[in-house]
């Protein structure tokens, strides 16, 4: 494998106080927490940490607060993507600037570009800097799909191109992409519920939500399947498959802010346009959390 972060990414949340401001206290805790508990590594300032609300200050103060939390413990990747090609490059940059292990960029989102328009994108991105790269495909946010082809290209093109986040729920892709990639190519699930089937076609590991709450059950249905325990790993998943579910009954990331208050971990709170689960939704979350 060119290189590994790991089997269980935690996409993680940014922490917001009353106020609505970052609370880097709670950054460098939950990041703490995180590797204590069956994370790899962290991912901050991606789509579960509400980047588009966070500014570019924000951000790179989340990331220098999770790498003093995490040390040695796992790696602090941090989402660099944009849909300016400009942007993307610049932010890649101060992510490596400021000593992120790795970033995660995603395909273009609102602009929707061809596949020519994501592989200039991406080689953009890879040629201005030496970091790592996870690619990252999430079609029901940015209204496109990137191509098997296209992963394809760029994989055997940019050796820092490592790894692809696939939150496109289509076996048959993760299939073709193992056929057609690099053999050190990694490809993770980003949909939690779909991170045992993905195992059982080449899938390395998962960019999770639910590792907040269930990172070392995740970690060992990983391993179970890894190490040929099927059975042991397939129990674990329908253990856990309620909660995957319901961690998305309302948009990423309120559900698992609000499980985490619950749990007494970060408090709830989240950037407008979102809105917190009201008392009914948080009662059908906590009611499926207590069950597991």
């Amino acid at each position: 494998m060119r290189y590994d972060a790991g089997e269980v990414i935690t996409a993680m949340v940014t922490p917001f106080n009353d106020k609505r401001e970052v609370d880097y206290d709670k950054v460098e805790f939950l990041a703490n927490y995180l590797v204590n508990n069956g994370s790899d590594a962290v991912l901050v300032t991606g789509t579960t940490g509400e980047a588009p609300t966070l500014s570019y200050d924000e951000e790179l103060e989340i990331l220098s607060s999770a790498k003093r939390a995490v040390t040695n413990k796992g790696k602090v990747i941090m989402g660099t993507g944009s849909n300016s090609t400009e942007t993307a490059v610049m932010t890649a940059k101060r992510a490596e600037k400021e000593g992120a292990d790795a970033i995660l960029t995603v395909v273009p989102y609102y602009n929707k570009p061809s596949q020519a328009g994501m592989i200039e994108h991406f080689s953009a991105v890879a040629e201005a800097v030496e970091l790592p790269i996870i690619l990252y495909n999430i079609p029901s946010r940015t209204g496109v799909n990137m191509s098997v082809e296209t992963v394809k290209t760029l994989a055997k093109k940019y050796k820092n191109i490592v790894a692809l986040k696939q939150s496109y729920g289509d076996i048959d892709t993760i299939t073709e992409l193992k056929m057609s990639c690099p053999s050190d190519f990694a490809i993770y699930s980003g949909d939690d519920s779909l991170t045992l089937p993905m195992l059982s076609v080449g899938a390395h590991g998962v960019i999770s939500v639910a590792s907040h709450l269930f990172g070392t059950e995740i970690k060992s249905m990983i391993r179970n399947f890894k190490t040929g325990d099927a059975a042991t790993a397939g129990n674990m998943h329908r253990k856990l498959y309620p909660i995957f579910k319901k961690l998305f009954m309302a948009p990423n990331p309120v559900p698992v802010k609000a499980a985490l208050a619950y749990k007494d971990i970060i408090q709830e709170y989240v950037r407008r346009p979102l809105v917190e689960l009201t008392k009914a939704e948080k009662a059908d979350l906590f009611f499926t959390l207590d069950a597991i």
